[in-house]
């Protein structure tokens, strides 16, 4: 039993499984999961065809019609679930990485491993032409690969948060580069196709999209999870952490390992949207009042944030499908700013 008054609860499960969970954490998570569901119910009602709450659950329980059944099925469901899950998953891949470098501009986006997976899968679209499984494939490749690239010209002398990000970018740049050399060269229904993809969009998920997203947050968020206690540990400093029994060189390649798969995944769902592993560690750092970012809160938020952009988009621009990643890049370059002007204010104060 747990102290009443103590921030920390004590959960056991099973009668042999104990978690410590921090009560502020645990109410604004329940909270943001609330708001999730609130949002995920709207956009199921909402749209150029609105379906009523009685009608929108006569169809999930077999009784509705041929139209009902298309919209919500195919339309609305797919698009809502693979929401709730990339933005899940870009937001425990960016409080990974904002982990493992000790800077809240530390996400993927930023240090480029997005543009890996990317690069990824437009060199498949563009060159190979391939399937869905085969782009997959090479998302999922482009992103572990860019993410051992990034490490190994960073671990010399020791992995620094700095350096990370600064090889990153380095890396992310010449990607763009590579990127935009295979849509001018590819012909034009190939490099429209990549394009759009390359925006990061909602627009035609399906249910294919949620099974990969749902794996892959089944598989690697509990792993995150269980990196985490090392991962903040080592925020304090390699030696201290070394001196506690983390073993740090470890903890720190596999969680930019799983976290780049993580992220990989998400481009995979939706493309390479951008800023949410940037914004939503940060948000549910200031939201749970920890000192350092942690992934079930940053996850919660994410999975908030992706789905309220793409309710934004659909909203103010209901006839032209606007894609989600616009919405994200425009609302995260305003972000971004203020979080270089905050942290270079910090720095000089």
């Amino acid at each position: 039993m747990s102290n009443l008054s103590s921030p920390i609860l004590q959960l056991s499960f099973l009668g042999t499984i104990r978690l410590r969970v921090v009560r502020r954490s645990l109410l604004v998570v329940t909270l943001i999961v609330l708001a999730t569901a609130a949002l995920f119910v709207v956009q199921l009602l909402t749209g150029t065809f609105p379906i009523a709450v009685s009608r929108v659950w006569a169809t999930l329980t077999g009784h509705g019609t041929a139209v009902e059944e298309f919209v919500v099925y195919t339309l609305r469901l797919p698009r809502a679930l693979t929401a709730v899950l990339a933005g899940a998953a870009l937001g425990g891949s960016g409080a990974v990485y904002q982990s493992v470098t000790r800077n809240p501009l530390g996400s993927p986006d930023i240090i480029g491993f997005t543009y890996g997976a990317s690069f990824g899968a437009v060199l498949s679209i563009v060159v190979l032409g391939s399937s869905d499984v085969a782009v997959t494939i090479s998302a999922l490749a482009g992103g572990l690969g860019v993410a051992l690239l990034v490490y190994l010209l960073s671990m010399r002398g020791g992995v620094q948060g700095y350096r990370l990000i600064l090889v990153g970018i380095g890396i992310s740049s010449v990607l763009a580069a590579l990127v935009s050399y295979l849509l001018l060269k590819a012909n034009i229904i190939d490099a429209q196709e990549a394009y759009v993809w390359l925006t990061g969009s909602l627009n035609g998920s399906t249910w294919s999209d949620v099974w990969i997203g749902l794996v892959g947050l089944a598989v690697l968020g509990p792993v995150l999870v269980g990196l985490g206690p090392g991962l903040r540990l080592a925020e304090m400093g390699d030696q201290a952490a070394l001196g506690l029994g983390v073993h740090v060189g470890r903890n720190r390649l596999c969680a930019l390992g799983f976290g780049a798969a993580l992220c990989a995944i998400a481009v995979v769902c939706a493309g390479p949207i951008t800023f949410i592993s940037l914004a939503a560690p940060q948000i549910a750092r200031r939201l749970t009042g920890t000192p350092t970012v942690r992934v079930i809160p940053s996850m919660a938020v994410g999975a908030l944030l992706l789905l309220g952009s793409d309710a934004l988009a659909q909203k103010l621009f209901p006839q032209s499908q606007l894609p989600v990643g616009i919405t994200t890049l425009a609302l995260g370059g305003g972000y971004l700013a203020w979080l270089i002007a905050r942290e270079g204010r910090s720095r000089i104060g």
